[in-house]
């Protein structure tokens, strides 16, 4: 069998990666294809629980302050556990994995945030993931502030509905969030093979029309 397909979606919190991804999941599987989502932190039992101690506000509070490197170092943990359990055996079927979020999210937040550099994010990659990359990776870039006030605003709703949070990234400054703004570009410069910037700030329905064509020219490409 035909290995599958890796594509990952990258950008803040706020950009609508989410939203599309999910999008691109229902169109995918309607042609017909094997479809496969998750998410990082998070896709796995043992996932989960580190996402609710990465994403959750409270955390530190009941933990104290985490580690730029033990941050990184959970990050990483998490993704090998999904390569193992979710990512690897769904592209050995033949599937499309659609993920939210990969190692350029931690080189854009742990490298570029917190300021541990690209080289240190690359080295835990090949160490932890065999150097597993996708085969395309669709970055979501609007506008900073635009970003920010989506990814505020949907944590406020999360918070009324469930009780919980993920607000510990967004409770950081703006000067963080420029450093990771500013990491996401120059990834995108480095592997333009792989990446497809988006920086539009357009309405989903464009957005959406616009990755559905990027994937299915690659898709199409890879076939023939």
């Amino acid at each position: 069998m035909p290995r599958g397909y890796f594509i990952t979606f990258e950008g803040l919190d706020g950009s609508g990666k989410t939203t599309q991804l999910r999008r691109l999941a229902t169109t995918l599987e309607a042609e017909g294809h094997g479809v496969v989502t998750l998410r990082q932190p998070g896709g796995t039992a043992l996932g989960d629980r580190i996402r609710s101690v990465l994403l959750d506000s409270k955390s530190e509070a009941a933990l104290g302050p985490i580690a730029p490197a033990a941050e990184m170092a959970l990050m990483f943990a998490d993704r090998a556990q999904s390569i193992a359990e979710v990512i690897l055996p769904a592209l050995s079927d033949g599937k499309i994995v659609l993920c939210d979020r990969y190692t350029d999210s931690s080189e854009a937040y742990q490298g570029g945030g917190r300021e541990l550099g690209s080289e240190r994010i690359l080295a835990m990659h090949a160490a932890t993931c065999d150097n597993l990359q996708p085969d395309l990776t669709l970055l979501l870039l609007p506008p900073l502030e635009s970003s920010l006030h989506r990814a505020r605003r949907r944590n406020s709703r999360h918070i009324q509905q469930h009780g919980t949070d993920e607000n510990r990234f967004e409770r950081e400054g703006r000067l963080f969030y420029e450093r990771i703004y500013k990491k996401y570009e120059e990834i995108a410069l480095r592997e333009p093979h792989r990446i497809v910037p988006i920086r539009d700030e357009a309405p989903i329905e464009e957005i959406e029309d616009c990755i559905r064509k990027i994937v299915s020219t690659r898709l199409a490409n890879r076939t023939s």
